[in-house]
């Protein structure tokens, strides 16, 4: 029989004054697939979100016995039927859950099911492959094997204008990437790994994308001082990472934003504060610059809480440098419980101090709801667009796979004030 789904723990349902994301997605996760969060916490032995949470911010722990466990229990993660979304446990034998051949990426509960699915999961097959190729390299990130090492620009940051043109400027990989693909831990990774290991020509490229994913910051940050023409020569700069979540700072180190000196070197300094309630302990940790940032150096410092707060405990207090540009990724404010205790006052203070920003996005229909809300809000928003340095590495919904793939960064809009006409108007 079939055992009873159990009830959605309290610490995991989204209260009108959380700010933090990753409740939200796992509230999300139940939503699509009853029962998966449940599933994902119990891989990392963990009882409920406060304990995710909390080992998150250092105040517990998340072990494996071994990489191979530490894959599995990743892969146990992705068990449950595409089609009607049942997972193992829920099955009188759960070894019935079979794995497409093709993409071993989606699961189905039986043959009718994948049947039934194939008019759907045809339009993503490949895509899916690559996901989950993708989804494994990027270990390399936290081993420090990638990115690669990268070159100065020889060419102005106004003529780099997309991905092509920065490749063209890094000359043949192939020498950088060797190593990368021949080294002790890729090696280990498919050892390890629930799926065969792909052919050279496959991880070639999927080391490019996860490198993308970790460039596409930096080079977004150098967008956003260009699109405000903000001049890194004459003067330092400080920018604002605001929302910054453990996505940017679980495993950060003080170098991660080093190609922001290489986009413009010999700049006069540049500083970039990551603020946000879900900034992860680490080297970062550090209090930010009062005023000027060290010559041809990028300082990366962090503060954790919302930004409001950060603005009155040590900006206004002269503690922290007033931004010249302020930046954030995927801030998610459309898809929030609502704006009021994370996101509005961040807004405002940014549409009532005029600052320079510049957010991003995951897809046209989230940069045409955040347009809304920001319109709603009055703010002159400047432009808005496709991100020439967008990651290249596709996203999975993991609770609804059968989506076309998202990628970070992959769109922006920026905005400064208030609306002209309003202002005359007051």
């Amino acid at each position: 029989m079939a055992g009873k789904i159990p009830a959605l723990p309290e610490s995991f349902a989204p209260s009108p004054d959380s700010v933090f994301s990753d409740q939200f997605g796992f509230y999300s996760l139940d939503s699509n697939v009853p029962g998966l969060s449940k599933v994902i916490l119990d891989n990392l032995n963990m009882k409920d979100y406060s304990e995710y949470r909390a080992a998150l911010e250092g105040r517990g722990k998340v072990g494996f016995r071994s990489h191979k466990e530490m894959f599995q229990k990743m892969e146990e993660t992705f068990r449950f039927c595409a089609c009607c979304s049942t997972l193992p446990t829920r099955l009188s034998d759960p070894s019935l859950l079979r794995r497409c051949g093709k993409c071993l990426n989606v699961y189905y509960c039986s043959k009718e099911c994948q049947r039934k699915d194939w008019s759907l999961h045809k339009k993503f097959c490949k895509k899916l492959r690559v996901v989950a190729i993708d989804r494994l390299v990027d270990w390399l990130v936290h081993t420090g094997d990638l990115p690669f090492p990268t070159e100065t620009w020889p060419r102005p940051a106004k003529e780099v204008r997309c991905w092509d043109d920065w490749l063209s400027m890094q000359g043949d990989l192939t020498a950088r990437m060797d190593p990368i693909l021949s080294g002790k831990n890729m090696t280990d990774l498919w050892i390890n790994a629930c799926r065969p290991r792909p052919d050279e020509a496959e991880l070639r490229e999927s080391v490019w994308r996860v490198c993308s994913e970790f460039l596409s910051r930096p080079l977004t940050i150098g967008l956003g001082i260009r699109m405000f023409c903000l001049d890194p020569y004459s003067r330092p700069l400080t920018i604002h990472l605001v929302g910054a979540g453990h996505n940017e700072t679980l495993g950060a180190r003080t170098k991660d934003l080093d190609e922001l000196s290489r986009m413009f070197p010999g700049h006069q300094g540049l500083e970039v504060v990551m603020v946000g309630p879900e900034v992860v302990k680490g080297p970062i940790m550090r209090p930010p610059l009062r005023a000027f940032g060290p010559r041809g150096r990028v300082y990366i410092s962090a503060y954790k809480g919302l930004y409001h707060e950060f603005w009155e405990e040590l900006v206004e207090k002269g503690e922290a440098a007033k931004p010249d540009l302020v930046v954030g990724f995927h801030p998610g404010f459309h898809a929030s419980q609502g704006l009021g205790e994370g996101w509005l006052p961040t807004l405002l203070l940014l549409r009532d101090y005029s600052i320079p920003s510049v957010f991003t996005m995951y897809n046209d229909g989230e940069l045409k709801y955040s347009v809304q809300i920001l319109v709603e809000l009055e703010m002159d928003i400047k432009g808005t667009g496709p991100n020439p340095f967008s990651s290249q590495k596709p996203e999975q919904v993991q609770s609804s796979p059968n989506k076309e793939p998202s990628y970070c960064n992959a769109f922006y809009l920026y905005f400064q004030g208030l609306l002209e006409d309003k202002q005359d108007e007051d």
